[in-house]
């Protein structure tokens, strides 16, 4: 993130990132953080980011349940949105275990370059 300025600032900026953007923190460390935003009345698009130090721990898929459930009770969405980078492999096969389904991909120019991303949707029941 610290290569892309615009998104740091956004990140980093209460005013700007106003009341959607949420920490997760372990004895006042931040370990994890939530976006949320709004696309519509019936979906929501989430960010999801991880300390590097924890992943590979088995830890993401609790982590993106508890999210997904604090989505859900805040908003009530009919879907949940996100976007990945088609590296992040690991990311990408949680986020189909739990129900996530490829919608599509596109190109996105962040952190300094340009990466694949492929956008996943999950149907809230």
């Amino acid at each position: 993130m610290e290569a892309d300025e615009e998104d740091l600032n956004e990140f980093l900026n209460p005013e700007m990132r106003v009341n959607s953007t949420f920490a997760v923190t372990n004895d006042n460390e931040l370990i994890a953080f939530l976006s949320v935003d709004k696309i519509d009345d019936a979906a929501f698009e989430v960010g999801l980011g991880m300390e590097p130090i924890l992943t590979g721990r088995g830890l993401g898929k609790e982590f993106l349940m508890a999210a997904m459930d604090f989505v859900k009770s805040k908003y009530e969405p009919k879907k949940i949105t996100l976007s990945v980078a088609t590296f992040n492999q690991r990311a990408i096969k949680v986020y189909r275990k739990v129900g996530f389904k490829d919608v599509d991909t596109f190109m996105q120019d962040t952190n300094g370059s340009t990466f694949e991303f492929l956008k996943m949707e999950y149907k809230c029941e």
